[in-house]
């Protein structure tokens, strides 16, 4: 990742998610930036990075395929994009919706679905935040789940995965508090994306991505600590982890 003057530098962990190049875009609606786009998928890299060029001609996009469960390659990561100095934002993005049945069923499942969703965001987060700290900047963004808040039968090894997300950031957060790098946790409720087509097909009522990407890119921006997205779910988990354990049982989600 090269240094390129007046540009914000911003490394994006998970680029090819839905809402992650929603918020590429929102972060080059503002001015030319220098990115580094991380991901698994190679071809579809590449296509978000040719959208977000013609977006920003003036931009310099660089792609990487990572491997986002090997502790080595995610610490070789966080080193290669601080080669060229300071970072100013660092989004970690990736994730997956497991099948909650199918990890019930299958421990490997389970285990793959842990990984991913919570010990892999945590690692890249942890990689990176060292290196904020030393330089004394920069703005971490965590995207988590407002799966994490309170555990429910039909995601509860997702919402587990989210809920150490959440633990985590708050420690981060803590950690950091006194700096001046801020850690954003990021809750984003349903979201109309790739990843939930099948809850669409259901029926289930989702938000618009563009709005979910603006709200975290404006939440970054305020420096707040949490951002549900959109903001009604901040106050529909509040009710959800309060309810009493007598009246949760009998709830069907």
């Amino acid at each position: 990742m090269t240094r390129k003057e007046n540009m914000k530098r911003i490394v994006i962990v998970g680029a090819t998610s839905a809402i992650a190049e929603h918020c590429a875009r929102c972060w080059l609606e503002t001015g030319p930036a220098d990115m580094l786009l991380l991901g698994r998928d190679v071809p579809r890299l590449e296509r978000v990075a040719a959208d977000l060029k013609a977006r920003s001609p003036d931009s310099s996009l660089q792609t990487a395929q990572a491997d986002f469960l090997s502790p080595d390659d995610i610490q070789a990561w966080a080193a290669r994009a601080y080669g060229a100095g300071p970072v100013d934002i660092v989004l970690i993005a990736h994730g997956t919706l497991p099948d909650q049945p199918q990890c019930q069923a299958d421990l490997a499942a389970s285990n793959t679905a842990m990984a991913i969703n919570g010990i892999s965001p945590v690692l890249f987060a942890e990689a990176f935040a060292g290196r904020m700290q030393q330089a004394d900047h920069g703005t971490l963004i965590i995207i988590g789940s407002v799966a994490g808040d309170r555990g429910r039968k039909s995601n509860y090894v997702y919402g587990a995965a989210k809920g150490l997300v959440t633990r985590y950031a708050q420690g981060l957060q803590h950690r950091l508090a006194a700096s001046q790098v801020r850690v954003v946790l990021v809750k984003p409720g349903p979201t109309d994306t790739p990843m939930t087509a099948h809850l669409k097909e259901a029926g289930t009522g989702l938000a618009k991505v563009e709005d979910v990407a603006r709200a975290i890119v404006s939440g970054a921006q305020k420096g707040s600590r949490t951002v549900y997205a959109p903001g009604k779910w901040g106050l529909i988990m509040m009710i959800i982890r309060h309810l009493p354990f007598s009246v949760f049982k009998k709830l069907n989600i």
